[in-house]
C-alpha cells in the first residue's frame, strides 16, 4: 500500500474490436493498479454466474479489486469452475441481437443503477464497465444512458469501457482507444474456449 496516494487525473480508456483480449486487458490494468494500492471495481454487463478465472482470483485481492456480474448465468458454472467439464459452448449465457428478454433488460437496469452509484460515490480509482459496448449493441441499454455514466466520472477516476461495437460517440470522448483485431484465432481451427486461457 502506498499510504493513500490517488491518481492525479483519471482518463477514459476503451478496449473494443472483434479480437480476444478486451476484458483481459482491463483485468491486467486493475492488477497493475492494485500493485500500487489503487482500488478497482468491475461492473460486468451481460455476464452472470461465470466461471472465468479472474472471478476466482480477484477475491484474493479484495478490497483492491471487486467484481460484480449482471447478466445471464451458466447452469454448468460450478462444475466448470471445479474442472469436471469444460465449457460446452451451448450459448445459454449469451444474448442474441434482437432476442433480449425483459429479464435481460431488468439486469441491465440494475447494472446501470450500480454503475451510477459507483461513479457518483467516487470511492474507486478505476471503474471498469465491462461489455458496455455489447449491452449497447444488443439494445439492452441506450447510448444516452452510457454517455450519462461517462459524465458521472470523477476527475481522479480512470474509467475503462470494454466490449465489441463501442459506438463512435464514446470513442470520441475517450483518451485511449485500443481495437483488438483478430488475425488468427484457435476457433478458426475448431478449438473451442480453453479453461485457464479463454475463461
Amino acid at each position: 500500500m502506498d499510504g493513500g496516494r490517488k491518481l492525479e487525473k483519471g482518463l477514459i480508456q476503451v478496449y473494443t474490436g472483434n479480437g480476444k483480449g478486451k476484458t483481459t486487458a482491463a483485468v491486467g490494468q486493475a492488477f497493475r493498479a492494485a500493485g500500487h494500492g489503487l482500488s478497482s471495481i468491475f461492473i460486468h454487463f451481460m455476464k452472470g454466474t461465470g466461471y472465468a478465472g479472474e472471478l476466482f482470483a480477484t477475491p484474493r485481492l479484495f478490497p483492491l479489486i471487486t467484481m460484480e456480474e449482471f447478466g445471464r448465468g451458466c447452469r454448468w458454472s460450478s462444475i466448470i469452475k471445479n474442472g469436471y467439464v469444460d465449457c460446452r459452448g451451448c450459448g445459454e449465457c449469451f444474448v442474441k441481437k434482437g432476442e433480449g428478454t425483459q429479464e435481460d433488460r431488468d439486469m441491465m437496469e440494475l447494472a446501470l443503477k450500480r454503475s451510477r452509484q459507483v461513479l457518483e460515490e467516487g470511492k474507486h480509482d478505476l471503474v471498469i464497465l465491462d461489455e458496455l459496448g455489447n449491452a449497447l449493441f444488443f439494445e439492452l441499454i441506450t447510448l444516452e444512458e452510457a454517455l450519462e455514466l461517462i459524465d458521472l466520472k470523477h476527475e481522479n477516476c480512470e474509467l475503462i469501457i470494454t466490449g465489441r461495437y463501442v459506438p463512435q460517440e464514446i470513442i470520441e470522448r475517450a483518451d485511449l482507444v485500443t481495437e483488438m483485431k483478430p488475425h488468427k484465432h484457435p476457433f478458426d481451427q475448431g478449438i473451442t474456449g480453453r479453461w485457464g486461457i479463454e475463461y
